[in-house]
């Protein structure tokens, strides 16, 4: 009898609080605030349309769309969510459409608790 094994993926999601601090002290509490928040609309925006853009098999719009990921999550302090979009970006340039799906699905993940992270960092905060 074979033995299953389930395998979890969990992504080690940090935010760059330096970053955060940084835009707050800049900006004010509720520049700062305003700022993340059209940040995250926009980032799970954009992980919708690479999603589908991936599903519809439109690698140069998915790359287009990874690319203008990094600038948003490095801009509030999202390195790890940055380097998987850039990696994202290496698998299409590349042309490999398995490491491709295991990138996004990577992505996918690591966005999702990115933008987790941030809304319970806020809510700390208030």
């Amino acid at each position: 009898m074979a033995n299953i094994t389930t395998l979890i993926f969990e992504e080690q999601v940090r935010l760059d609080s330096d970053r955060l601090a940084e835009l707050y002290v800049q900006m004010g509490e509720t520049g700062a605030q305003d700022v993340v928040c059209r940040a995250m609309e926009e980032l799970a925006v954009r992980l919708a349309k690479i999603n589908e853009s991936y599903q519809s098999n439109r690698a140069r719009e998915l790359r287009k769309g990874a690319k203008g990921l990094i600038g948003i999550a490095e801009q509030i302090g999202m390195q790890r969510l940055a380097k998987v979009a850039r990696d994202v970006c290496n698998c299409v340039d590349q042309n490999d459409p398995l490491a491709l799906g295991a990138t996004l699905a990577r992505l996918q993940r690591t966005g999702d608790g990115s933008l987790t992270a941030v809304w319970d960092l806020q809510d700390l905060s208030v």
